[in-house]
């Protein structure tokens, strides 16, 4: 059976004809979509629908399926090694759910549509940070700060094979970077929220014959797309965004397309024996969330904006409760290129800033205290969900100020979290008077 880059079986061709009254057979696949409309749909409705061509049933919501294996054929004659095409469902066929499994190839079709290439899911972000280090295999990665445990799997294969990790920001370092080596660019960066530009480090990759890696965990689609920008492989931690919900681990590689053909099969054939896949229930909460995408993480990234707003104008007015307790703020939208409408920042993430800011207080103590004075923000962990939450960063980071917040915005009225912050503010001070 003739298979897609992603790994789901291919779309049929259409067939030319002399004749304008020969019949022509409907499209079928993951193009199918597009055929019909003659163009390619929008971003909220191919979250929708981008895994219509699997469907096999009449159920309308994509039923849960938590087998692990799956029935061969009863006839002899169709029998072939690791393929199990079963014509009554040509594009949901499977043998073994390390390899594949139903609700994990919806995730994986929804997911090739929205971010422009073929994607491959994994058990969380770090396994498909890994995933993508041992494909790729480089001598050395040019990396910055950014979430910690990517430099953790880092370290780890340092002590395996002496990867060598430089400074992404330091020219000398680059420089010393090597055909077949990894920039790898984390935009907006964790915990602040800041962006980098990607078209200076594929520039930067070219002249020294090095892969670019991105992670776009923080701005996924649609504030982001790095395959406009030439990335080789984008990779997100889909326990964020795509989950939305705070309720599933999971990690995705997607590949720029020109370079799909052989690297999707590699990274398909490894993921086999290392074994990071995805489980049967988290590839279904995942269809369930990409259905809301656009509208979650639009309306997220529009509330962080009118708070970081409004935050920044209270501590550059100096007075009041914000102004007492809290020293900066951090976000892509306080770069001085997001006021140029021409800059590379505007370019690259033209639909907002993302829902990630990190706030900077006066000391360490009132970044301890401060999350539990707050109501609807949770103080934990992680990002992406619908819930806001804050997270004094020093509990699971050794490696930022401890003064440092992170922010994440959900889908409340961004007044009430307005509102939610001031009492807040309001009852720390109370506290220390």
């Amino acid at each position: 059976m003739a298979t897609s880059d992603s790994g789901a079986p291919a779309a049929l061709a259409v067939p030319e004809h002399d004749s304008p009254a020969a019949t022509v057979p409907p499209v079928t696949g993951p193009n199918q979509l597009a055929a019909a409309f003659g163009k390619t749909l929008s971003l909220a409705s191919r979250s929708v629908h981008a895994d219509d061509y699997i469907n096999n049933h009449q159920a309308v919501a994509p039923p849960l399926h938590v087998s692990t294996t799956f029935r061969y054929s009863r006839n002899p004659d169709d029998l072939k090694q690791w393929d199990n095409h079963n014509p009554a469902a040509p594009y949901d066929s499977h043998m073994y759910s390390r390899d594949s499994a139903p609700n994990t190839t919806r995730l994986e079709a929804i997911l090739t549509s929205v971010l422009g290439g073929p994607a491959l899911t994994y058990a969380s972000g770090l396994a498909a940070f890994h995933a993508m280090m041992v494909f790729l295999n480089p001598k050395r990665i040019a990396i910055g700060g950014g979430y910690h445990g990517c430099h953790g799997v880092i370290k780890v294969l340092h002590k395996l094979n002496g990867l060598e990790q430089l400074e992404i920001e330091d020219d000398a370092d680059l420089a010393r970077l090597q055909k077949g080596d990894i920039i790898h660019v984390e935009t907006p960066l964790n915990p602040t929220g800041e962006a980098r530009d990607l078209a200076y480090y594929r520039r930067k990759a070219d002249e020294l014959g090095c892969y670019l890696t991105v992670d776009a965990t923080f701005a996924p689609p649609p504030l982001q797309n790095p395959f406009e920008f030439g990335v080789d492989v984008v990779m997100h931690s889909g326990t964020k965004y795509f989950g939305g919900h705070s309720d599933m681990l999971s990690g995705v590689l997607a590949v720029r397309p020109d370079r799909a053909g052989g690297w999707m099969q590699g990274l398909r054939e490894e993921r086999l024996v290392i074994g990071g896949v995805m489980g049967s229930l988290e590839g279904w909460l995942g269809v369930r969330s990409l259905r809301t995408l656009e509208l979650r993480v639009t309306r997220q990234s529009e509330s962080a904006q009118r708070l970081v707003d409004w935050l920044s104008s209270e501590v550059n007015g100096g007075k009041g409760l914000v102004s007492e307790t809290v020293l900066k703020l951090q976000h892509a939208s306080l770069q001085p290129e997001a006021a140029d409408e021409t800059s590379w920042l505007r370019k690259q993430m033209p639909n907002g800033f993302g829902p990630v800011f990190s706030i900077w207080m006066k000391s360490e103590e009132l970044a301890k205290r401060l999350p539990s004075k707050l109501h609807l923000f949770q103080h934990a962990t992680s990002l992406g969900g619908v819930e806001s939450l804050i997270e004094w960063r020093a509990m699971t980071d050794k490696s930022v100020d401890r003064k440092l917040l992170r922010v994440s915005i959900g889908v409340e009225g961004w007044e009430d979290l307005r509102d939610d912050l001031l009492q807040g503010f309001q009852a720390l001070k109370d506290e220390l008077a």
